[in-house]
Parts: structure tokens; C-alpha cells; sequence
């Protein structure tokens, strides 16, 4: 029998889900998500949605989006363009037309299309996009969702609140039938988010399967997909966030360490998705406290550090500054601790729910006096997991406070992970104090090893009572000194120190493309995928181009001045003013070329790729 519409095979699909805030989009976008891993697709995912707890219904600032692009390919990013788009409203098609490709996918919930929304979408008086032959460039398919989940769900004695919440099921049973991905994986999570409310778990399985059906029997459609598993290295995988993947770092590096993991933190968008996920896990030792301020939050963690624990506070910019004189008394402590910053839009409370790389100046330079401390950057959500865990080893091993820059991009972004095994996992090497370092006399607690490291003691060892505070410690004793010549020597030891950890960490590579390239594209943290993208087809092209990604921004690997110096041209986008710019310029004496964007969204691959074609025909 002959096929009534056409099945497009393709190595990558995007899809945009957009409605509003109290459509469903996330949970929707994520059980497609995980559905597609689950099926063996790579992946990359972008949500975007309001600051607001629950935006004004119906219009543009309401709007709830969220991004995926799957295929049998490598993905590094959520993609430029649409070819989906689901739209279930006119504020969402407003919002995000201009990003659908030109022939691609519109899938529309007809009742969000009245006069009402379109009015509230600041369409002017009497225009419909759906009715005018504005759309008639796009393959549109009308579906009045709302109805449909009705009558699906019209026995089952439920109001008409429960039932149009479960219009977003309705929603994914049609995508799982355009790209032939069974709904199974998404009823499994239905029965165990519903285990207590079966006839709710009832409602939404039946739309799910109600929204298939639909695919299946109705004559609308004219497209489905056909788009095979990836060939991904074989081993274990799981689809992960950043923060979830930050949290299962923290509990490896807990367990490789033997040390018990403290998270103290104060809830802030968006980091506390890592507060909420190690606090289900006490039987591996996790203590969480919520504390009742950012700077609370800071100081419990460096007294659990204190008591010989493994120590974190979580927070995003704004909590920042509010921990920045209690960092200060941590390195003067010199104590390990963990500081992840999932960064947004700033200054002050700027754009919470937005992505940003806003903080690095603020992390290497943001303290009074001369206070250096290590800084490392995740480069995707996979990634958050082994630069967290690496900040940990760095924090125990060279006693001092690790700043791990993240930011909300890859924080709430997901990607397949293949996790490692824990032989697999660097050893944390953890050595405690228990006997005097002075022979006759009394413990010197700032008396330094190789790698100018002084000794953690738990307090209440016997012989090895010493004093510890802010004001500056005389060099091996740890007693109170305010001599001149002392201050210096201990302010010099302490960027020492930091500058030593270069030694224990690996070299620079370049990522893709070659040495002494004529264009080197330099990034760090999220920009990652985008950057990668584009370098991979240049370099396929011909063109000669390279990229370097930085993980380690404090200090920098010992190599990194001596790649630099090899290339022609330097380009560092950042999703900022022009922060590590300044730090290479200053660093290195070159002349570095920046590329800006502060939109509050991530890198399009168009945006990098026209930069470096521009730079290469100079």
C-alpha cells in the first residue's frame, strides 16, 4: 500500500515547543527528549521561559519555549532554525516565526488562535495568520488541540482545568507519530509522577495516545520522519542536564574522596536545581541546608570544611556578590571549597531565566585585596560533570576555594552522557594532619608542602591546636602578624599557590583544526557547541581555522601563551561585554579580536560562522 505523505530522511530534525508558561512546554520537551535518547539519538537541548513564576496568559512575554535537535549525527547545539515548529497560540507563533526555516513544520492548537489571543499577541484588529496566506511558505497543519483533548477525555468525570492540562500530551502523541518514536518511555513517566492520582496518570496516557492516533488516522499530515539512532561510542548512557550532572559530580567526588559532601546554599534561578537534587540523596552522606541567605549559605559551608568536609555553595550572579567577603575569609583560611555560579543575565536581578557569561571578571578579580583563586568553566551539560568534579580534587589537593563557572544554558540544557565507571574517575587524594610538623615545638598550621599547601587538621586533634582567622597569618605559625614584610610574603605565597595548580593540570590542546592555523576561534564555557559546529565545516570546507576551548580560565594552562602566539588572527565570541579578552590581552600582549552578544541567548552557529569568514578574507 502506498504511503499518503512523505517520509523524510535526515541526519537531524530541530523541534521548537512554544506556548504559554502554563502550557506544559518543559515537561513536554523534556519527555520528548528523554524519549529520543532513550531511542539512542544524540542530542541538544535549549529551554527558554519567563522570569515570572506565572506570566500574564497569552501574550509574547509569556511565551515558554523549548529547543531540541536529535538526529543519527554528532549534535552539538540546539540549532539555528526550526524545522518544527509547535506553536499553541498566537503569542507563540509571534515569537518565534522568524526562527522557523523557510518550508518547515507549523503545528498550531487552533483555540489559541481566537480574538482574544491573537489581540494579546499584539496582532493588529481582524488579521489571523492562520486564515490571511501569511503562512502559506510553511507546510501549516490547524489541529484545534483543545477540542480534541476534550472529546478524548469527556468520560473520564474530570473538570475542564484537568482535562486542557493534559492538551500538551495530546501535543507529544503527535510528534511521537512524525518521527515514529513510541510513546512508552513517557507513559512509564506518567505512571510513576501519578502513582497516588491513577486517574490523573489515566487522563494524560490517554491523551498521549489519543494525540498518536490522530497522527495515524487523520489525512492532514503530508510529512513524517524517518531519522536513525546515532553512532555514538558504545557504553552506558543517560540524557542529563548541567545542574543534575553537577550534583552527581559532587556525590562522586564525596564518594572517591571519603569525605562527606555539605551543600550549603539559598535558593536562586538558576542554581537551585542542584540544592533540589542532592538533597534526595542522605543514604550517600549528602547534607543539604537551606539557609536563610546567600551569605549564610557561604559561611555553614566553610565551617563544614572546616570540620573536614567536602564543601559547596551554589548560587548564580547577584548570590555572587553577596558571598564575596566570606570568599575572602576562605582563602585567608585557606580551606577548600566548591563555588558553582550558574551565570545570567546581570547586572543586579537582570534577566533571571536568561543565559550569560557575565561573571568571569567578577570571579577572577571580584574580591578586595590581592585574593587570586582557581576558576574553571563547564563547556556543556555533559561537561558539568567532569569540570565539577575536577574543581573538587583541585579545591581538597591545593586547599583553597575553586570557582566553577556554569551558566543557564547549559545548566538547564540536556545532552546524552556516557558516564563513567568510578575506576574510571581521577583520584581525589585527601591527607588530614594528625601529627605535628614541628618537631620540640608547637604545629605550624601555614607551614607549606610542595605545592605550597598548608595541612588541614579536624579540629580537636590532640597537639595540633592552631588559630585560624581573617586577619593575616605570620608565615608558618598561622599566628596574628600585622608586620609589613610578613603581609607580603604571605600575599606573594598565596598567588603562589594558585599559580602552581598550573602544574597539575593538563596542557592546552586545540580542539579542532590545527597549530598556527591563520584564525583561531578561543572559548570558554558555553559556547562550546556553537563554536565547534562551525570550526568542524570550515575545516571540512578547507578554510584554516582552528579552536581552542578553555576549561582552566585560573590559572591557565602552562602551554596556553605559547599556542596563542602561533596563530594569525584571535577570535573569542563570548555571550558577554568582552570579559576573557581583557584577561587574555592582558595576559599575553595580543591583540585579540572580540565577538560580543548579550541578548541573553546563546551563539547562533550563522553568528560565529560569518566572523570567521569575514576575518579570513582580511
Amino acid at each position: 500500500m502506498e504511503s499518503k505523505f512523505d517520509i523524510i530522511e535526515t541526519d537531524s530534525v530541530v523541534v521548537r515547543f512554544s506556548g504559554d508558561s502554563g502550557d506544559g512546554m518543559q515537561l513536554t520537551g523534556m519527555q520528548f527528549t528523554d524519549t529520543t535518547a532513550f531511542l539512542g539519538k544524540d542530542l541538544s537541548t535549549f529551554p527558554e521561559f519567563p522570569a515570572e513564576i506565572r506570566a500574564p496568559a497569552g501574550t509574547l512575554a509569556g511565551v515558554s519555549g523549548f529547543q531540541v535537535n536529535f538526529g543519527s549525527k554528532e549534535i552539538f547545539t540546539p540549532g539555528d532554525q526550526y524545522d518544527v515548529l509547535v506553536a499553541m497560540n498566537a503569542a507563540a507563533l509571534e515569537n518565534d516565526l522568524k526562527n522557523l526555516k523557510k518550508g518547515g513544520i507549523i503545528i498550531t492548537n487552533t483555540a489559541g488562535f481566537d480574538a482574544k489571543n491573537l489581540r494579546l499577541a499584539e496582532y493588529p484588529e481582524g488579521v489571523n495568520p492562520l486564515e490571511d496566506g501569511s503562512l502559506d511558505d510553511y507546510e501549516l497543519y490547524k489541529i484545534d488541540v483543545t477540542r480534541l483533548t476534550k472529546d478524548a477525555l469527556k468520560d473520564m468525570g474530570l473538570g475542564n482545568k484537568e482535562i486542557e492540562r493534559s492538551k500538551n500530551m495530546f501535543v507529544l502523541g503527535v510528534l511521537y507519530w512524525m518521527f515514529d518514536q513510541s510513546p512508552d518511555y513517557t507513559i512509564n513517566f506518567i505512571n510513576e509522577k501519578f502513582t497516588k492520582n491513577q486517574i490523573i496518570a489515566d487522563a494524560n496516557i490517554k491523551a498521549l495516545k489519543a494525540g498518536v492516533n490522530y497522527g495515524e488516522t487523520t489525512e492532514i499530515f503530508n510529512t513524517r520522519f524517518k531519522i536513525s539512532a546515532s553512532n555514538l561510542p558504545a557504553g552506558n548512557y543517560r540524557s542529563i542536564t548541567g545542574n543534575h550532572a553537577t550534583a552527581i559530580a559532587l556525590i562522586a567526588a564525596s564518594e572517591k574522596s571519603g569525605l562527606p559532601l555539605f551543600l550549603g546554599s539559598y535558593p536562586i534561578t538558576p542554581a537551585s536545581d542542584i540544592l533540589h537534587e542532592l538533597s534526595k540523596y542522605k543514604e550517600f552522606n549528602v547534607r543539604t541546608f537551606q539557609a536563610e541567605d546567600e551569605i549564610s549559605a557561604v559561611c555553614s559551608s566553610i565551617g563544614a570544611s572546616y570540620g573536614g568536609s567536602l564543601a559547596v555553595t551554589s548560587t548564580s550572579g547577584p548570590g555572587m556578590s553577596l558571598k564575596t567577603e566570606a570568599l575572602g575569609l576562605a582563602l585567608m583560611l585557606e580551606l577548600p571549597l566548591v563555588v558553582i555560579n550558574i551565570q545570567r543575565g546581570g547586572p543586579s536581578t537582570g534577566l533571571p531565566t536568561k543565559t550569560e557569561q557575565s561573571d568571569l571578571l567578577q570571579a577572577m578579580y571580584g574580591r578586595h585585596g590581592e585574593s587570586p583563586l582557581p576558576v574553571v568553566a563547564s563547556e556543556s551539560p555533559a561537561d558539568c560533570f567532569y569540570t565539577v568534579y575536577e574543581a573538587c580534587r583541585i579545591a581538597a589537593e591545593h586547599m583553597t576555594p575553586v570557582i566553577v563557572l556554569n551558566d543557564g544554558y547549559i545548566a538547564n540544557g540536556s545532552e546524552p552522557w556516557k558516564y563513567p565507571t568510578e575506576d574510571e574517575l581521577t583520584p581525589i587524594n585527601v591527607h588530614f594532619t594528625t601529627t605535628t610538623n614541628n618537631e620540640g615545638g608547637v604545629f605550624l598550621s601555614y607551614k607549606r608542602d610542595e605545592k605550597l599547601v598548608r595541612p588541614w587538621v579536624k579540629p580537636g586533634v590532640k597537639g595540633l591546636e592552631h588559630r585560624i582567622g581573617g586577619l593575616e597569618r605570620e608565615n608558618e605559625t598561622g599566628d596574628i602578624s600585622y608586620e609589613a614584610e610578613n603581609h607580603e610574603i604571605m600575599v606573594k605565597l598565596r598567588a603562589a599557590k594558585i599559580e602552581k595548580i598550573a602544574d597539575y593540570i593538563p596542557l592546552q590542546i586545540v580542539d579542532t583544526g590545527k597549530e598556527n592555523a591563520k584564525v583561531c576561534v578561543l572559548g570558554w564555557g558555553s559556547t562550546y557547541g556553537a563554536i565547534k559546529s562551525v570550526v568542524l565545516d570550515l575545516v571540512k570546507e578547507g578554510y584554516d581555522v582552528a579552536h581552542i576551548h578553555l576549561k582552566y580560565l585560573n590559572p591557565f594552562p602552562k602551554n596556553l601563551g605559547e599556542l596563542l602566539n602561533g596563530f594569525e588572527t584571535i577570535l573569542i565570541p563570548e555571550m558577554n561585554n568582552g570579559q576573557l579578552i581583557k584577561v587574555i590581552r592582558d595576559k599575553f600582549l595580543l591583540p585579540a579580536i572580540g565577538l560580543n552578544k548579550i541578548k541573553g541567548l546563546p551563539f547562533t552557529t550563522i553568528e560565529i560562522r560569518e566572523k570567521i569568514l569575514e576575518l579570513l578574507n582580511k
